[in-house]
């Protein structure tokens, strides 16, 4: 029994493709307990996510979690689920869409998108069999997170990573790390919410929330607290904020170890008491909108900011399918494609060279 996975079937002259894999989190297949076990116990067993020693962890998790969590987090999925699916998958493949038609209109070479998930389906290894089936020979990997964290980005890369691993024949692998500062994601971040100002009105604060990482990332290293406020410092120049009309917070704490401050809750639950007329709340970490900020963000932020005393709470949403937001990820992966796509790129004379790469390769031997 061999080691490594089976390559696809090889046939001489055939063009090489370079692939884009968009990556992202995952969600669970259906909004239920069952769905949810398998999917929270392949998340939540990620080193990357939980740094606890395993013994300890490994009976939390199954004596505990995964008894109650399931049917909690099964009915906040349902509360957001959509006819199509679950939201956070629905606008990823329409990302991979969109952005393969984006990128047709720059690039004349052939190339093929897909999209792979940390959890659940479809998941890397599926994903990058697509690409190499379909011939792909060079692959950029497109994490789905402007900020770089050890518990998102880098995981996405441990997936990568232990597929190909698998490979005999490894394809050439470029990453993107992040782009938090990136000006076209910038740019797209605050030509969308101008535009919700320009149909709903402006708030008193604009909230920036990120997704909260356990306090000890910081400290042993990992940048994703300072790429969070680089990029809040640069919406909020972009939208000709002052430091009194925007602030930072992290929201989606667990456990009881310190993560990221200030809390989400505690800011919604402090700017309520001042009884402000209004607030927005934006979440520039998320590509695509999920449970985390339709449900948590949207639903149970406005509960708690309304309850103490607060005014009106919009969540503006993600990014998703925005054009601004899919031309900014076509220029990002045009960056990091460089030499391997081209505009010149020219189908006769490519086809001409393949088949005669076919006729030298089956005068030497080769059977196809």
């Amino acid at each position: 029994m061999t080691y490594y996975q089976p390559e696809p079937a090889y046939t001489h002259g055939s063009q090489s493709k370079v692939g884009i894999l968009l990556a992202n989190l995952g969600t669970p297949e259906a909004p239920t307990a069952k769905a949810l076990r398998p999917y929270l116990q392949q998340f939540l067993m990620d080193r990357r996510v939980v740094e606890i020693p395993r013994f300890i962890w490994c009976w939390i998790l199954h004596c505990i979690i995964l008894v109650i969590r399931p049917k909690k987090s099964a009915e906040k999925y349902a509360s957001v689920w959509t006819e199509q699916g679950s939201p956070l998958m629905v606008y990823a493949q329409q990302q991979k869409k969109l952005l393969q038609g984006y990128l047709s209109q720059k690039i004349n070479s052939p190339f093929a998108v897909e999209l792979g998930m940390t959890y659940g389906n479809p998941s890397m290894k599926s994903a990058i069999e697509s690409l190499k089936a379909q011939g792909c020979d060079r692959i950029l990997v497109f994490p789905l997170y402007p900020q770089y964290a050890a518990s998102s980005t880098a995981a996405a890369l441990d997936a990568v990573w232990r597929v190909l691993l698998k490979m005999r024949n490894v394809p050439a692998i470029r990453t993107i790390k992040h782009y938090h500062d990136h000006p076209l994601y910038i740019q797209a971040l605050a030509s969308h919410i101008k535009a919700y100002w320009q149909q709903h009105g402006q708030p008193e604060k604009l909230v920036m929330s990120f997704h909260g990482v356990p306090k000890f990332h910081l400290l042993k290293g990992d940048p994703y607290h300072c790429e969070c406020h680089k990029t809040a410092r640069l919406l909020a120049e972009a939208l000709g904020l002052s430091k009194q009309h925007y602030q930072v917070a992290f929201q989606s704490r667990f456990g009881r170890q310190e993560w990221l401050q200030p809390y989400l809750a505690n800011t919604l639950d402090a700017l309520g008491k001042q009884q402000l007329k209004r607030i927005d709340v934006v979440c520039p970490g998320f590509s695509s909108d999920c449970l985390e900020t339709l449900e948590e963000i949207a639903m149970e932020g406005k509960h708690l900011f309304q309850s103490v005393g607060g005014g009106d709470y919009h969540y503006i949403p993600a990014l998703n399918t925005e054009a601004v937001w899919i031309e900014a990820m076509r220029d990002i992966a045009l960056e990091q494609l460089h030499g391997w796509v081209s505009n010149e790129f020219d189908s006769v004379n490519a086809e001409a060279e393949a088949q005669a790469s076919k006729e030298r390769a089956l005068a030497f031997g080769a059977e196809k």
